[in-house]
């Protein structure tokens, strides 16, 4: 590193703390992959795991909750409990991806895990509705919160070669997460075990148990250093790139030379002033804009609208007993969890922009099939679960790489903001409403009705096919500021 001009504390408008040039972009670019970043991502990456439990657990219970003597819900308030959730994850995802990008990825990852925890716990010993909704939307803030810190630290610390499929199977295992709440459910939902009050409430529990686990895990994860030299703290940065380095020189592994051309010249600073993020997203790269609120907002309808609201139509058009629901829950997030394991290394080969059209295309296309197969009632329920286990492989990983896509398009100094932002508008847009939405359809007890919501998911993932093809960013085997440049660069 080289100190080019010494910084001024907190002067400008950005709070520029000096002029510098750093390797250390490359140097994190030029790793093999080792055990370090098998930590990182278990560490991490088990976050997905625990959200996957929450957002199952919530749409399992659903039918206990209506079953509760206590909170007595219909179909109409058991869709509203889905939209608080994913109303917290909005607002959270919001207020702490800006802090998360002002403060750094470390601190946020504690924060909005303690939030999850804290609120997670609460939701088991809820009143009444009220109280349950309150619960939920801070739960919700919390995972909205670890969205942007956690998305923005892996993208930062694993090299371009493997940044997709490594990011396509981490979001995807929100789906063993749905594969262990799927599976508690069965048992504590249970009435020969648990009265219908006590089941959803022990439910709830284990995330909040599990929750305290991952804390601990996450104790050895240093702060990003991409993010350090942005923020005027490169000789941090330069100290864990070394103690990371150096890790793996342990382990045997020898690192090649650094990639060709001169090092990253930057002039550091404190924060990002809120005009520039705007410029950023909305003048400056406003046609990757476009794409993200496209991808973000198709995919929130189209997971949120079938899965949250799974669990009812299983219960009103199958007559399925509540604690059997987690048995058709499995085989659903089995093919949610391969999608992404099986087809996330084309997103690196194949590359980012052909594989982005192809599972957003195949997502709608199965989806009009398998909703006219459900309309015209010649499904089972399992032959039903078995559709969607099928549209699923596809639409697990064209739902990961929306957050790909808009984790790694813009620069690093509003990225975790950037992720906040399209997941909040695609979710507000495309999510919140839809549980409620499909609710009301539900309880409509019109197969057509919900068909025609399924059909209006499928045309939006066809749309989002369509404006990918045309607008996506190559951004496969690229490092992350060879995509967007920081705005931080200094000629």
């Amino acid at each position: 590193m080289t100190i080019l001009q010494a910084g001024s504390g907190g002067a400008g408008a950005h709070g520029k703390t000096g002029l510098y040039e750093t390797d250390v972009p490359r140097r994190l670019e030029r790793l093999p992959w080792g055990r370090f970043h098998t930590l990182v991502v278990i560490a991490l990456g088990i976050t997905w795991i625990l959200d996957g439990l929450e957002v199952t657990l919530a749409g399992s219970v659903a039918g206990a909750l209506k079953e509760s003597p206590v909170l007595q819900f219909g179909d109409r308030e058991a869709g509203l409990a889905g939209t608080a959730y994913l109303a917290g994850a909005v607002l959270g995802a919001i207020f702490f991806g800006w802090l998360t990008d002002r403060l750094g990825r470390k601190k946020l990852f504690f924060i909005t895990l303690a939030v999850y925890l804290v609120a997670t716990a609460a939701t088991a010993f809820s009143w009444d509705a009220y109280s349950f909704f309150f619960f939920r939307f801070m739960t919700g803030a919390g995972i909205g919160g670890e969205y942007t810190a956690i998305n923005s630290t892996i993208q930062e610390l694993v090299p371009a070669r493997h940044r997709g499929w490594t990011d396509l199977v981490i979001n995807g295992s929100f789906w063993i997460g749905a594969a262990l709440g799927a599976s508690g459910s069965i048992v504590l939902l249970d009435p020969a075990f648990f009265a219908p009050d006590h089941g959803w409430r022990a439910a709830f529990l284990i995330g909040a148990l599990l929750g305290l686990i991952i804390l601990f895990m996450r104790m050895w994860i240093p702060e990003s250093p991409r993010w350090l030299v942005i923020h005027g703290r490169p000789h941090e940065a330069e100290r864990i790139v070394d103690e990371i380095e150096g890790r793996f020189q342990r382990e045997g592994h020898v690192l090649g030379e650094l990639a060709a051309g001169a090092p990253m010249r930057l002039q550091g600073r404190t924060h990002t002033p809120l005009g520039e993020v705007f410029h950023a997203l909305f003048v400056r790269h406003r046609g990757r804009t476009a794409v993200g609120l496209v991808l973000m907002a198709s995919q929130a309808f189209f997971y949120n609208a079938i899965f949250f609201t799974y669990a009812l139509v299983l219960t009103r058009f199958y007559n399925v007993p509540s604690h059997d629901v987690g048995w058709y829950i499995l085989p659903f997030a089995l093919g949610n969890v391969m999608g992404p394991i099986l087809l996330g290394r084309f997103f690196d080969t194949i590359g980012r922009r052909r594989m982005i059209v192809f599972t957003y295309a195949m997502s709608g296309i199965l989806l009009a099939i398998v909703g006219w197969m459900f309309q015209q009632d010649i499904l089972t329920a399992s032959q039903l679960t078995i559709g969607w286990m099928i549209i699923f492989f596809f639409a697990s990983p064209a739902a990961s790489s929306a957050y790909l896509t808009v984790s790694e398009s813009f620069p690093i100094e509003i990225r975790a903001l950037a992720i906040a932002i399209f997941y909040a508008i695609g979710t507000g847009i495309g999510g919140v409403a839809a549980p409620v939405v499909f609710g009301i359809l539900i309880e409509s007890g019109s197969r057509t009705s919900v068909f025609g919501g399924y059909l209006f998911g499928a045309v939006l993932m066809l749309i989002a096919a369509a404006v990918a093809a045309r607008f996506a960013v190559a951004a496969e085997r690229r490092s992350l500021e060879d995509v967007a440049s920081p705005l931080s660069s200094a000629k």
